[in-house]
């Protein structure tokens, strides 16, 4: 058996014992002792409990005294399992759905790949972060000093794809994945009895309108050049089947790709909803709160990234991302810090991400520490241009 062939058969054993074990965003102590304890194997320094849960991995080699960073997302999320593997959820309503548990043993074997082998001249940090799902697990290390702490010039990421095949790895230059914002709307009235109506200011028509009336924020108030989206998700009413409710919640989120977008969209979900609530003489309460900012990719470093891609894989599996996508990552906030580069990887004909009866492709696991690898050897030297 090759040394490559090893990792591989690591990694599967790490992927399917963090996949057996989920932990929920900011629970992940299960999760990060076993990071950890990986790690100060491979002869890393090692630090815990950053920003909660979160760890951070240093492995130096030579005398340079540039850094980067590599990251991987560690947290599960609150679904029910519905796949059969030996490996499914040990956890009743927690699973990996979404791949954090392929991320974070990619990113050990890429440890374990550089620790082994070096090629390459200064300082990696290795980057387990919590809570990414939630959007608050970078922020949390951000906040707990981790560029201070821990500093580096530059940072990278990946993520699987469902639907693109193994071994083939795609990003593109600029925005990537949208902001999302989240809202909620409360109209208050008063209910009544359902067969009089006219006695009460009831809240469920009105509720009904603003929901259509939203969808104007997209289709006349944004501009056609700008991409925005407003999905309302809930509504929430405290009537009954022959009472008419007198409150009603609307909720929901909104994606885009610059803040102004984002500023637009809630400035008119607020005028919207006062002028809805008045027609129907109720009133509207708004919460509007931005939970992910936009991840833009550093076009320098999206070239290395291709570069990179290009020495592990073959140059037809090696794509530019057709358009960004309205999807939401926690690993914006990095590049809100430092220039950086996300990528996605092919995960095959699995089910979609956050589905019941999804589960991380082995198969891409040693591509994906590969990929981390080589993109350390390009920007820490000892590999030609």
């Amino acid at each position: 058996m090759s040394d490559l062939e090893e990792l591989l058969r690591e990694m599967t054993a790490w992927r399917r014992d963090l996949h057996a074990h989920p932990e929920f965003g900011f629970e992940e102590r299960r999760t990060a002792a076993f990071v950890a304890e990986k790690l100060r194997a491979f002869g890393l320094q090692v630090a815990e409990g950053i920003g909660g849960t979160g760890v951070v991995g240093t492995l130096t080699r030579g005398s340079g005294n540039r850094a980067i960073a590599l990251r991987a997302d560690m947290d599960a999320l609150r679904i029910a399992e519905q796949g059969t593997a030996a490996w499914r959820s040990q956890t009743p309503g927690t699973m990996h759905a979404c791949g954090h548990d392929g991320h974070t043993a990619m990113l050990l074997g890429a440890a374990k790949l550089l620790a082994d082998e070096g090629g390459f001249d200064g300082t990696v940090r290795f980057i387990f972060q919590p809570a990414e799902e939630w959007g608050r697990g970078a922020l949390a290390m951000l906040e707990d000093g981790l560029l201070q702490r821990f500093p580096f010039e530059e940072i990278f990421g990946l993520h699987n794809m469902p639907g693109l095949p193994v071994g083939h790895f795609e990003t593109r230059s600029g925005p990537v994945m949208s902001a999302e914002d989240n809202f909620e709307i409360v109209l208050k009235g008063l209910g009544g009895h359902a067969a009089r109506p006219h006695a009460g200011r009831e809240t469920l028509v009105a509720a009904c309108a603003l929901v259509l009336n939203l969808q104007t924020i997209v289709s006349r108030r944004l501009s056609p050049a700008d991409i925005g989206v407003v999905s309302v998700t809930e509504l929430i009413t405290d009537g009954t089947r022959n009472a008419l409710p007198g409150l009603a919640r609307i909720l929901g989120d909104c994606r885009s790709f610059r803040p102004e977008v984002s500023a637009a969209i809630e400035k008119e979900m607020r005028r919207i909803a006062e002028g809805t609530a008045q027609a129907y003489n109720v009133t509207a309460e708004v919460t509007y709160t931005r939970e992910f900012v936009p991840l833009i990719n550093d076009a320098a470093l999206v070239d290395e990234a291709f570069a990179a891609a290009r020495q592990i894989l073959a140059d037809d599996a090696v794509g530019i991302a057709a358009e960004p996508m309205t999807a939401s990552e926690d690993f914006a906030r990095f590049l809100a810090e430092v220039p950086g580069c996300f990528v996605f990887l092919g995960n095959g004909n699995s089910a979609p991400l956050h589905n019941p009866s999804y589960d991380f492709n082995d198969e891409s696991l040693l591509h994906g520490a590969r990929f981390h690898a080589a993109i350390v050897r390009r920007r820490l030297g000892n590999l030609p241009p």
